[in-house]
């Protein structure tokens, strides 16, 4: 099993004809995911030829999502296309009404993203992101840019804020494997929650435990805390980047600030230990912790 995303998914590439879009193309069909199409109004009608095994694939290249989901099916999009032109790419996508949209994009102005997130709630789409690194079922689907050959499919479910941890995180357990891994993005609004994700893998018969990666800023990890002590009944064990930030500095993601002890480490910490959760200082003690578990 594996949640929001399986053998089955049929994904679009928004952005798929520029460099972006061509090179994590290239990279997803690699790894075994079922693209079925791209969106560019500009090239409507033409295809991309890609590398597939020892030959190639024609992907068609379609004028809107809309126009994408009828033909193809398809159930997954993922964007790769600028900052300027990600509130309405994705608009389009929720107005389609794309069941799970991917946003890859870094340095989407808050207020699009406020206004994107609203539209898509209103319609019932989730939507995973901006600034993430996206998400992957290991041997299933790879949306984003998640490199696809770190790990393979297993019992752990992980959740995310930080792209390069999520493929430490994947590294360091990759004698386990995951059910899926998703990287939420670490903007001040964002489409998927750490409990969004804690929920559906306390669903998931086979994830049998969970590894939740937060950092500091805002209270999403104490919010999740929360919600892990009254619903998850699973392992889960975590980490939180950013013991060492100086506060009042933003750190990487745009969320990533510190005033007073709001949205320290060490609080998020605590709130973690308090809901039961194993905490490690950093990610390789993170991964012990799991491996612990599991063994």
């Amino acid at each position: 099993m594996a949640i929001f995303l399986t053998e089955a998914s049929k994904v679009i590439v928004q952005g798929m004809t520029g460099s972006e879009g061509m090179k994590h193309t290239t990279r997803m069909l690699a790894s075994g995911t079922t693209v079925v199409g791209g969106v560019n109004p500009r090239k409507a009608g033409t295809s991309v030829s890609f590398p597939q095994g020892e030959g190639t694939v024609d992907i068609p290249v379609f004028g809107s999502v809309a126009e994408a989901m009828e033909a193809t099916g398809a159930d997954v999009s993922v964007i790769f296309v600028p900052p300027a032109f990600t509130k309405s790419a994705v608009l389009e996508a929720v107005d389609a009404g794309m069941p799970l949209t991917v946003i890859i994009t870094e340095g989407v102005p808050v207020a699009d993203t406020a206004e994107f997130f609203t539209a898509a709630q209103a319609k019932g789409v989730r939507l995973i992101g901006p600034n993430c690194p996206g998400i992957i079922s290991p041997g299933k689907s790879n949306v984003g840019i998640i490199p696809a050959d770190i790990t393979g499919p297993g019992k752990i479910g992980l959740v995310s804020k930080s792209g390069t941890l999520t493929y430490q995180m994947m590294y360091e357990l990759r004698d386990f494997g995951f059910s899926t891994a998703i990287g939420i993005g670490g903007d001040p609004i964002i489409g998927t929650t750490h409990i969004d994700a804690l929920a559906a893998f306390e669903a998931d018969p086979e994830t049998e435990a969970i590894v939740m990666i937060g950092e500091i800023g805002g209270d999403a990890e104490e919010r999740a805390a929360e919600f892990i002590k009254a619903n998850v009944t699973k392992p889960v064990v975590g980490y939180v980047a950013g013991f060492t930030a100086p506060e009042g500095k933003t750190m990487g993601h745009a969320g990533a600030i510190v005033s007073g002890s709001s949205g320290t480490a060490q609080a998020k910490k605590e709130a973690l230990e308090a809901a039961g959760v194993k905490v490690g200082k950093t990610p390789s003690e993170t991964a012990e912790l799991m491996r612990q578990l599991l063994s």
